[in-house]
């Protein structure tokens, strides 16, 4: 290699680690929901079951997604985000009650391979717990259970899980933890109700727990 070439390749490899990209450890996604139409699906949600759309907030103050189906007992109304793959992940949002004589609230998906197959987090102010199970094929399964307090009003709720430890936080307390190692790999995520539960959510984010999705 001639001194010219050499110095050519120091000074784009030097360029080339100023303007590296950084590990996906840590970074986070958004949904915030105020960018888009009114009446219609967000942009890269795919409605698995349920009536998904975005809605302005009854009192105000911006946008929210909201599933707005009176769907059966045993309907789970889900919602994914086609683009997202996260194994050790971290997502959070809020989320208000609106209605439902059936079921109330709702929750968050992750590690979800479609929309009959996930973990589900979700908070039910008609029974005042929060709970968390994994749904393969459709069939619910519940892996661990705590009390929350039961009101219509907005509330966060956040999960972690590493490996197969799963951490669930409401209001900003950790409520509960669990292990299950059904879904190993990583998956999409996305919001979820039961049943008549019409509920509006905002402020959706995920942070990705490891080096690599």
């Amino acid at each position: 290699m001639s001194p010219q070439s050499w110095f050519l390749s120091a000074t784009l490899c030097t360029l080339l680690s100023l303007f590296a990209v950084p590990s996906e450890q840590g970074a986070a996604q958004f949904w915030r929901f105020d960018d888009e139409k009114v009446g219609e699906l967000p942009r890269g949600f795919s409605s698995e079951a349920g009536e998904w759309k975005v809605v302005a907030k009854p009192s105000g103050g911006g946008k929210a997604l909201a599933q707005w189906a009176h769907s059966a007992r045993p309907v789970f109304n889900v919602a994914l985000i086609r683009d997202t793959s996260y194994r050790d992940v971290e997502v959070s949002v809020e989320l208000k009650a609106d209605a439902g004589k059936i079921d109330q609230g709702g929750g968050l998906v992750w590690r979800a391979r479609d929309g009959k197959n996930y973990y589900i987090a979700r908070y039910n102010p008609l029974e005042n717990n929060l709970r968390v199970y994994k749904v393969v094929d459709g069939v619910r399964t519940q892996l661990g259970t705590a009390d929350a307090p039961g009101d219509r009003g907005w509330h966060a709720l956040r999960i972690a899980m590493a490996g197969s430890l799963i951490e669930c936080f409401f209001d900003g307390r950790k409520h509960l933890e669990a292990r299950d190692g059904t879904f190993s790999d990583a998956g999409m995520i996305g919001t979820w109700t039961k049943a008549d539960a019409q509920t509006l959510f905002d402020n959706l984010s995920v942070k990705n727990l490891s080096n690599t999705r």
